[in-house]
């Protein structure tokens, strides 16, 4: 059977559309719920630490596995039909069949965003091994870069993952060599930690957070030393568009900190999948090709 679909270009397409619609959906349960459980482990720690006795007030959250969805605002715990991904929504017309509270057009959005992105690794890819491992990756980069938009913060739980996932596909010069991810790691953590220190020194502000270093340094495994210019370069004037397009449109303060990690990852998500077509035009352009 999988041969079969391996074989069929449609059957193969369509498989990987319909498995990243499951994966969506599951990435909404990891943004949402990640954070939450982040946080109560962290209260438990500080009361550990400064021996405070737990009045049994703080409720730990849910599960990210096994605990069923339900309903933010009344409780209503989602059945099976109603965690269709994309139809489910159309089908309940984006509200809880219980409370009938509307439910956020982000589940959806990220549900078809997972589809789309995988079908585009598997069209790039094709039935390999590189693949497999660019949907990995972009898996991670989605939920990460949904929890940074949410709470300006790259857990490391899930950027570790991303780190030494990368290092362990360069074993097998999946996308890169073993010596090109390992110095693509440390340059990608030095090169922000740099850039963050003197922005500190030359201003008394800090410019990003540690998460980013990681980030990068994650990234750096995955596509090599050599893609690391092109990632900084991309995120840096992805960030400069975006952020000054929404303080010209009112939508984002200049004093109001802007999360950086979505345009890294979605720089070096580029950078894997195109990298090298990108420099080749860039230095054929110049004329030092």
């Amino acid at each position: 059977m999988l041969d079969l679909i391996i074989a069929s270009p449609p059957l193969f397409l369509s498989g990987v559309f319909g498995f990243g619609l499951l994966i969506g959906s599951f990435l909404n349960v990891v943004i949402l719920r990640l954070p939450a459980r982040l946080e109560y482990d962290w209260q438990c720690q500080c009361r550990d630490l400064l021996d405070i006795e737990d009045e049994g007030t703080s409720k730990p959250p849910l599960d990210l596995m096994w605990a069923r969805s339900q309903c933010p605002k009344c409780g209503h715990t989602i059945k099976a039909y109603e965690n269709i991904p994309l139809l489910s929504y159309l089908f309940l017309k984006g509200r809880c069949s219980s409370c009938k509270t509307s439910i956020s057009l982000r589940y959806p959005l990220i549900e078809g965003a997972t589809a789309l992105l995988f079908l585009v690794v598997a069209v790039h890819y094709g039935p390999t091994v590189q693949a497999l491992a660019a949907i990995a990756m972009t898996a991670l980069l989605i939920t990460l870069t949904s929890i940074d938009i949410d709470h300006q913060l790259l857990p490391d739980d899930l950027t570790f993952i991303l780190l030494w996932s990368g290092l362990f596909a360069s074993l097998f010069n999946v996308f890169t060599d073993p010596v090109s991810s390992i110095i693509g790691a440390l340059t990608g953590y030095l090169s922000l930690w740099f850039v963050y220190h003197m922005f500190r020194l030359l201003t008394g502000k800090e410019g990003m957070g540690y998460g980013d270093f990681k980030l990068l340094a994650a990234l750096g495994a995955w596509v090599g030393w050599q893609m690391l210019p092109l990632v900084i370069l991309l995120s840096s004037l992805m960030g400069a568009v975006i952020g000054l397009g929404m303080i010209a449109l009112k939508r984002h303060k200049s004093s109001q900190p802007m999360p950086f990690g979505p345009f890294i990852a979605f720089a070096g998500w580029v950078a894997l999948l195109w990298g090298d077509k990108i420099i080749a035009v860039y230095l054929r352009s110049s004329g030092l090709g």
